[in-house]
């Protein structure tokens, strides 16, 4: 088993990734010595044995006390272990750029779980220094309705995966991914965008790698509201969401939650919940199938905004 020794290093999710793959997508770590942060090692391995020692009849993932396996079909076997290490095993033929899509989709979001940080299925926009969280399905509108938001001048925080932490006065605060939405070829269109200066993501011709540099958050925020984005047949609308539904709600939209489970992590998770649940605004965004709802949805979204806040 032979490991790549070169490293390429970044900041992301609140770590520093030190990487044997380029990462392009994640800002260059700025050294500094006056602070310490944690750090996630990804390496190149050959994980063949290994998996067919631990894989049970499920042929995608295994869990092997604190470390998780998942095995993508004509791409890799990939080893997540204590919140710090992410052991990459291609298979021949693989492709760089589907492997970097598990890396910092998946992979980190097992690494938060590993680490007792809430992964939340969404994208995170600062708003004049707090953190709105959308949630929602995959297809849902996300990252469309996140673009309304970037367009309107506000910034983005995470695109896809958040990171949740609580600080000591049980606060719930944002940590930055990276300066990337993906945005599928419709919603270019209906922002009067062009796709040709954007990379396709690989095996999807009509979703995008979508850079926002200059619209990017890099550092954390308190979290403030939290949006449900689901699908109706009607107009699109507003509700607010009460009670034990929210609970439901987070559990539903936890990145990855069958590993709740495996990983004996439902009694952190029902407790972190707990800790903020009623703390912050949460509200759900119906968006309308039969049209473009996105910068209705938007005004809504900011319509529960303090006008001071804007």
């Amino acid at each position: 088993m032979i490991k790549t020794e070169s490293k390429n290093s970044y900041y992301s999710f609140g770590f520093r990734i030190d990487s044997y793959l380029p990462l392009p997508e994640l800002p260059p770590i700025i050294e500094r010595t006056d602070i310490i942060i944690e750090t996630v090692n990804v390496t190149k391995m050959d994980l063949s044995a290994f998996w067919s020692s631990v894989a049970s009849l499920n042929e995608y993932f295994a869990v092997n006390d604190n470390q998780v396996l998942i095995r993508v079909p004509d791409t890799a076997i990939f080893c997540i272990s204590n919140g710090n290490s992410i052991v990459v095993s291609p298979f021949e033929g693989y492709n760089d750029d589907k492997i970097r899509l598990y890396i910092l989709g998946t992979c980190m979001g097992v690494i938060l779980l590993q680490k007792k940080i809430l992964p939340l299925h969404g994208s995170a926009i600062a708003i004049n220094g707090k953190a709105y969280a959308i949630l929602g399905e995959s297809g849902a509108g996300k990252s469309t309705l996140a673009s309304i938001l970037l367009e309107k001048g506000f910034h983005l925080l995470s695109d896809d995966l958040i990171p949740v932490t609580l600080n000591q006065n049980n606060v719930p605060m944002v940590s930055p991914s990276y300066p990337q939405q993906k945005m599928w070829q419709e919603t270019i269109d209906h922002l009067g965008m062009s796709s040709s200066h954007f990379q396709p993501l690989f095996d999807r011709e009509t979703k995008f790698a979508v850079p926002v540099s200059s619209r990017f958050c890099s550092h954390s925020l308190p979290l403030a509201g939290i949006f449900e984005l689901v699908k109706t047949e009607t107009t699109a609308a507003i509700e607010p969401i009460k009670g034990l539904v929210r609970f439901q709600m987070l559990l539903r939209h936890t990145f990855r939650n069958f590993l709740l489970e495996h990983l004996e992590l439902q009694g952190w998770h029902f407790t972190t919940l707990s800790r903020f649940v009623n703390q912050i605004e949460m509200f759900q965004l119906q968006r309308s199938s039969s049209y473009f709802s996105a910068h209705e949805l938007a005004a809504f979204l900011l319509n529960t905004i303090p006008k001071e806040e804007l």
